[in-house]
């Protein structure tokens, strides 16, 4: 059994967005799988747990640090490191969960703040996500596409050298995958208040936020389209506020369009609220299929919509824009319509077929079905249930997590300093007289 702690900056409560979900179930399976759990978060502890579930205000480092001396493993997410001294110093095994590219999540979530507090924002989560990078045994990511982004992020941090590569070429015991995952019981029928008005009503949830990387602006002009000639249509937006993030303008936007298209309420439906976490299955089992449209950027390419693993779980077919991880899955199994952004023609085709074409809808379900085992939790989060059951520190850990890496900066490839590495390098390697044969060919260039 091995004693570990789960860091966090989520609210922990019956309203939860994916942090806090992500940590809940890998504290969960941890458990399972024999382990003693604490949950530590920066914000709000509002529900009862399995463990002990604590709330410590962020830079009270006292009181994290007798958390992390009780810990045998850390696993952390976010800006732990820049709030807990300790956790930086900590002589534990750490492990970084880096599923959230967060510095360029930033790059859409701080676009409509003022220029000086958006580069701030994203510098911020840069720094943030580079020191848990430098400093962490063990990460984890979502997919295979992020971790060939954060082995870039590695190289370019010192981290992938003759000692970490020795020990394992394919650099696993570095980094490997622990995506989002779903509930292996699947949800059970209950209320879902507002969702369907109508038994003939066909639905297509939008199961999360409205966020300003998301495309809502071309769905709703789409399901507009349709409803002129399928009035039973219908679009509902499971939640519009959500527990951690201040409400973006592309909700307002989305809120005007819908009326100045004249179908709010009628053929797209927000739900003003955020749906509790438990609570979440009853309407995902009243709809008929999900969405998720957003633009094409570099937070798509690198995104991991969890959203779509409450579709999979709830056996729905799926409508997906093009671009990220999940619309390479959807293709490639069948699990719904892959549509290129901002194409209100696609968005028509597609919610016809998901939502009117029985043959189609009924093979997407059937796939879905298929698929969904290998996103159960306990599943997706094998990497790091392995790593608590025999824990390790990085190659390159030599108990100074300061020296990790380029230990905060990188080094100059020219100037005084860097000759005299270079010298000194070359007297240990080849002896003074292959340095006084250097300096001598550097003085006559020069």
């Amino acid at each position: 059994m091995t004693r570990v702690l789960i860091l966090t900056g989520d609210p922990i409560g019956e309203q939860m967005a994916g942090p806090a979900i992500r940590v809940w179930n890998l504290g969960l399976a941890l458990q399972q799988r024999g382990h003693d759990v604490r949950v530590v978060t920066t914000t709000k502890a509002a529900r009862e747990a399995p463990f002990p579930l604590v709330a410590i205000q962020p830079r009270d480092d006292a009181a994290f640090r007798e958390h992390e001396r009780w810990a045998e493993v850390i696993v952390f997410q976010g800006h732990g490191m820049s709030q807990f001294p300790s956790l930086r110093r900590s002589d534990r095994y750490l492990v970084a969960d880096v599923y959230d590219p967060m510095h360029l999540e930033m790059l859409e979530q701080g676009r409509e703040l003022p220029r000086a507090t958006w580069e701030l924002r994203v510098q911020q989560a840069r720094d943030a996500l580079n020191d848990q990078l430098r400093r962490a045994d063990f990460m984890v990511c979502a997919s295979e596409r992020q971790r060939q982004f954060f082995l870039g992020h590695l190289a370019s941090l010192g981290r992938i050298t003759p000692a970490t590569y020795d020990d394992d070429p394919d650099l696993r015991r570095l980094i490997d995958l622990a995506p989002f995952g779903l509930d292996p019981e699947p949800p059970a029928p209950g209320e879902a208040r507002g969702l369907r008005a109508d038994p003939e009503e066909r639905i297509l949830i939008w199961g999360g936020g409205i966020y300003s990387w998301f495309d809502p602006l071309t769905l709703i002009r789409a399901v507009a389209a349709v409803a002129q000639r399928r009035p039973k249509v219908k679009l509902f937006f499971l939640g519009t506020r959500h527990p951690g993030v201040d409400e973006m303008g592309i909700v307002r936007q989305a809120f005007d369009l819908a009326r100045e298209l004249g179908v709010e309420g009628t053929s797209v439906v927000f739900n003003d609220t955020w749906v509790p976490y438990d609570h979440r299955g009853a309407y995902l089992l009243a709809a008929d299929a999900g969405v998720s449209t957003h633009h094409v950027h570099v937070e798509t390419t690198f995104a991991f919509r969890t959203r779509i693993l409450d579709y999979l779980w709830a056996g729905l077919p799926m409508i997906v824009t093009e671009g990220d991880s999940f619309a390479e899955l959807v293709s490639q199994e069948e699990l719904g319509v892959v549509v290129e952004a901002e194409s209100v023609p696609a968005l028509e085709a597609a919610i016809e077929t998901v939502l009117y074409d029985e043959a189609a809808a009924t093979r997407f379900a059937g796939n879905v079905a298929r698929v969904r085992a290998g996103f159960e939790w306990p599943r997706a989060l094998t990497a790091v249930l392995d790593f608590a059951d025999a824990p390790h520190h990085a190659a390159d850990y030599a108990g100074d997590r300061d020296a990790m890496g380029a230990g905060g900066g990188s080094r100059r490839a020219a100037g005084l300093a860097h000759d005299l590495r270079m010298a000194w390098h070359h007297l240990r390697a080849s002896g003074p007289g292959d340095v006084a044969r250097r300096i001598v060919r550097r003085v006559r260039r020069s």
